[in-house]
């Protein structure tokens, strides 16, 4: 995978990246996960985006360059990684919502808990980060250098198994089609409305 297959919207990227590998090497150990759910968030055009205000500290990565990976806080308590896209100086990124361990699971499982089962070590953003090992300090990394996080190809998904549908628990443009799944997979997360979303409202 290289920058030229991450240089497009946020949209048609995300369909992409599902079967793709994250990979962290830490000291600990490596753990890869293959990802399985994705969601689009299209920078100052979407609502639901943390850029659609404009540029900030916290969002700044946002912006470019494709390929570096953005990693914010959720509710000051999960930690949730994004994979910049789009033109550099644009605001573009997909959230890895889940996946399935393909690597290190012992270390996924050590990370998440002895007893969680196989299909929910990384299901939902935030565990898909502690299974990961990804926090904070991983903000801004660039997946495409071969540092220790990476991102890389994995096996082709055929088209029949890729769903659509409206992205988890946000409350503005809830109702975009920016969510992208693969079909009967245990490891994707069950969609919920947010509470503060208004279902008869439009786009």
């Amino acid at each position: 995978m290289n920058v030229a297959d991450l240089a497009h919207p946020a949209e048609e990227v995300a369909p992409r990246l599902l079967g793709a590998v994250l990979t962290h090497e830490a000291p600990g150990g490596t753990v890869s996960i293959t990802i399985t759910e994705t969601e689009a968030y299209s920078g100052t055009a979407d609502p639901a985006s943390h850029a659609y205000r404009g540029r900030t500290p916290r969002n700044a990565v946002m912006f470019g360059p494709a390929g570096h990976l953005y990693v914010y806080r959720s509710h000051g308590l999960h930690w949730c990684a994004n994979v910049v896209t789009g033109t550099d100086g644009i605001a573009s990124a997909v959230l890895v919502r889940a996946g399935r361990v393909t690597e290190g699971e012992d270390l996924a499982r050590k990370r998440r808990g002895e007893k969680v089962e196989n299909s929910r070590l990384a299901r939902g953003p935030g565990n898909f980060c502690q299974a990961l090992g990804i926090t904070g300090e991983h903000n801004d990394a660039d997946l495409l250098a071969g540092t220790s996080v990476m991102l890389s190809e994995g096996e082709p998904v055929p088209a029949a198994l890729i769903r659509v549908g409206p992205r988890v628990g946000v409350s503005k443009a809830h109702d975009w089609q920016h969510r992208f799944y693969l079909a009967g997979d245990p490891t994707v997360s069950a969609y919920r409305l947010s509470p503060r979303a208004n279902p008869s409202a439009g786009a």
